[in-house]
């Protein structure tokens, strides 16, 4: 007897819908086709204890399993359950006529118990595109999967109980999710908080911009001066995630298996990576291709510390994607795009020993010294940073004060405010949304100077040896210095604030 039952592969962030045929004749065997890996091929095993420690039986006769479509090659444990229910279905231990409007996923333990998989929500939308009616999958993925609307998700714990809800003795509860309130719940729900940071008032109104327009920023200053402490508490300043933005990022973390208990991601993602890391890694791919920590990141922050500490291989790599906001794995049979919209934080110490032009320090370094510390990092990724600010250290007295400085809470109204003037001046624009994506073409329509401000802004250049691919970038942020303030024009106090924030174009550091 053949008997159809559908599972998905997940290639890169999405999914396909694979047929699994199953075919019982006469005579002996089992044959497994349709280009699966190791873990597939092993499935037979897993699948003949699982239904025997629950009181059923792999058949004594025959089998052919094919995986269509046969040239897309199939990974992992997770389609055990599926071939286990086509083999159950085509030997008559269960009943298979509504078992093609099912998708059924799912990694069988030895005893019958199933473990969660990877790429559950990707896996969900797939089926509800191509009109299936229910998806059977995990317990642990079924909250995931149940914020795609219009699809009867089922999460179970033990094959036996899917083999229950198809003989009819036992029906299985469809896992409800009102993924819109959870989402709005944990949208006040801040890990971190500037309230907590001591000083650094103009390091926070920096982040405040970074934040406002989506810069990338660069911290630059010697250990203990809190750039870590700074860059942690950037999300809880950005705007929250609209849903469809929250969907799209549990998308990617689904992928690798990384979502939390309520199914979707509520805050924006904040990632980390070590210094140590290669360059897969950090933009994905591999031999099983996955998303990498720039794509981890999209929709939030990718926080670098101790950038020149990064091998420049691994930096360079992240050029095109932060241009482009999207990377792409080319191999010699497939091509995957990961999307990589994210803001990018940097820090770094000014000179290997940590401090420069410190008196009151021992451990200086020489101009030269220091020049070859910065010289790791190349130009045109400095030159996709649109902020270089200087930390230093806290003196005591702040360090010591019980008033708490501002929170996240009333930076945040102001930053939703400067985004929301900027929703609107580019919504003609399909790929603009805020201000660090402007073109020159946008920058000159939207960037007018007065002529107060344009001899400000070439004295600065002149005097302060600041570099041409400075000029563009002291516009943008200029530009969100005025959104903040509500201003339609570009005046010379938004200049003169954001010419402070390029550091690294200034003689003496990078020359």
């Amino acid at each position: 007897m053949l008997v159809k039952v559908h599972g998905s592969a997940v290639f890169g962030v999405d999914a396909i819908t694979i047929t699994v045929e199953v075919n019982i004749d006469k005579g002996i065997g089992y044959h497994l086709v349709g280009l699966p890996d190791n873990a597939v091929r092993e499935s037979s095993y897993r699948i003949s204890a699982a239904l025997t420690n629950v009181n059923y039986k792999l058949p004594g006769k025959k089998i052919i399993i094919n995986m269509a479509p046969a040239d897309i090659r199939k990974e992992g444990a997770a389609y055990d359950l599926t071939i286990a229910m086509g083999i159950l279905g085509a030997s008559n231990q269960i009943q298979s006529d509504t078992l093609h409007e099912y998708v059924i996923m799912g990694e069988l333990s030895l005893d019958g118990n199933l473990q969660p998989i990877k790429g559950a929500l990707p896996i969900a939308i797939k089926a509800k595109e191509e009109g299936f009616t229910y998806l059977i999958l995990p317990k642990e993925n079924a909250k995931e999967a149940a914020i795609v609307e219009g699809l009867t998700v089922y999460g179970v714990s033990n094959i036996k109980e899917v083999i229950e809800h198809f003989n009819g003795e036992q029906s299985l509860e469809p896992e409800k999710i009102n993924s819109e309130a959870i989402f709005n719940s944990f949208q006040n729900n801040l890990d971190f908080d500037f309230s907590d940071v001591k000083g650094q008032e103009s390091i926070k109104r920096c982040m405040e911009i970074a934040a406002a327009g989506g810069h990338n920023i660069i911290l630059i200053g010697p250990p203990g001066a809190g750039k870590t402490m700074l860059a942690k508490r950037l999300p809880s300043i950005l705007p929250p995630m609209t849903l469809d933005e929250a969907l799209e990022t549990t998308k990617i973390h689904s992928v690798i298996g990384k979502v939390k208990d309520s199914g979707i991601l509520y805050q924006r993602p904040f990632r980390s990576p070590h210094h140590t890391t290669s360059d897969v890694a950090l933009v994905g791919g591999g031999q099983y291709p996955q998303p990498g920590e720039i794509s981890l990141a999209h929709n939030g922050v990718l926080f670098l510390d101790e950038l020149p500490e990064f091998r420049r291989s691994v930096l360079e790599v992240m050029r095109q994607p932060l241009e482009d906001r999207e990377v792409t794995i080319s191999r010699a049979k497939f091509t995957i795009t990961y999307p990589s919209s994210f803001m990018l934080v940097a820090s770094m110490n000014p000179s290997p020993s940590g401090y420069f032009n410190d008196e009151n320090n021992p451990l200086l370094s020489s101009p030269a010294e220091m020049q070859r510390y910065m010289g790791k990092i190349s130009g045109p990724l400095l030159d996709r940073i649109d902020i270089h600010i200087e930390v230093t250290p806290v003196p005591f007295e702040k360090l010591s004060e019980e008033r708490k400085g501002e929170s996240s809470t009333e930076i945040r109204k102001r930053v939703i405010k400067a985004r929301a003037i900027q929703s609107k001046r580019y919504e003609q624009f399909d790929e603009i949304h805020y201000n660090a994506q402007m073109t020159v073409k946008q920058i000159r329509t939207f960037c007018v100077l007065t002529e107060e401000s344009k001899r400000l802004l070439k004295n600065a250049m002149e005097k302060l040896n600041l570099s041409a691919r400075a000029y563009d970038r002291i516009l943008k942020v200029s530009r969100t210095i005025a959104d903040l303030e509500g201003s339609s024009e570009v005046n010379s106090a938004h200049i003169a604030e954001a010419i402070q924030y390029r550091s690294l174009d200034r003689e003496g550091w990078l020359g």
